[in-house]
């Protein structure tokens, strides 16, 4: 059983209603990462992966986002395994469905925090939501220029610009690293509020054990596999 939100459980979806799945990941770089990782994420599900720099967290994420094509193994998404498809086809299920939110921010220097929204928002059709807006406390934000945002305002904007496209699935790389306590549980309860809402699905990597704990489902990546922790 997975936990929600609120700490409840709750039975978890059939495999029909897997948003994404991967079966016998593995990779390597200068040593192998991991091994035969199966992995998948449900409609509402958020899911933390724990462990030590280096373990390989942030690689399992770039290979279930789109961005790295696993040594072996197989990401399947809406049936067809993604890094089979053309690359064309692969950029737009990134540009549509996916979002991905990285602890450097990667926002567009030289422009307004309204601007960087309004980036993502031509290239996604969506309108920028202005609930979402308050959610981040972001308001007095929205006409400076990012660069003269302190780091933890960049990164709520950053945040935001993801957000804005309406993604079905969210990855999350150490997303709070610079954020203080308070605001990086704001945060992250807007991301879990969004998932709840839209059925969609979070993957976060963190080194934050409190901030993993609100999430349903929590792995440790340690000695080259998946290991179910409740925390």
């Amino acid at each position: 059983m997975q936990k929600t939100h609120s700490g409840t459980s709750s039975a978890p979806s059939s495999a029909k209603e897997l948003l994404i799945e991967a079966k016998a990941l593995s990779h390597a770089f200068d040593y192998t990462l991991f091994e035969n990782i199966d992995i998948a994420i449900r409609p509402g599900e958020s899911i933390a992966i724990l462990g030590i720099s280096g373990s390989g967290k942030s690689t399992l994420l770039h290979i279930l986002s789109t961005l790295l094509k696993p040594d072996s193994g197989h990401v399947l998404y809406n049936g067809a395994d993604m890094y089979t498809l053309p690359d064309k086809k692969l950029l737009e299920i990134r540009r549509r469905d996916i979002g991905i939110i990285f602890q450097s921010h990667y926002l567009f220097k030289g422009f307004s925090a309204q601007e960087n929204l309004e980036i993502s928002s031509r290239i996604s059709d969506k309108k920028i939501d202005s609930e979402l807006i308050k959610k981040l406390k972001i308001e007095d934000t929205m006409h400076k220029n990012v660069s003269l945002l302190s780091g933890g305002q960049q990164q709520r904007v950053s945040i935001a610009r993801v957000l804005v496209k309406k993604p079905k699935l969210i990855f999350a790389d150490e997303p709070t690293g610079n954020l203080d306590r308070e605001t990086a549980y704001e945060v992250i309860d807007v991301m879990l509020d969004y998932i709840t809402e839209t059925k969609g699905g979070l993957f976060i990597v963190t080194h934050d054990e409190k901030i993993a704990a609100r999430c349903t489902t929590v792995y440790r990546l340690k000695e080259k596999r998946l290991i179910p922790v409740i925390l």
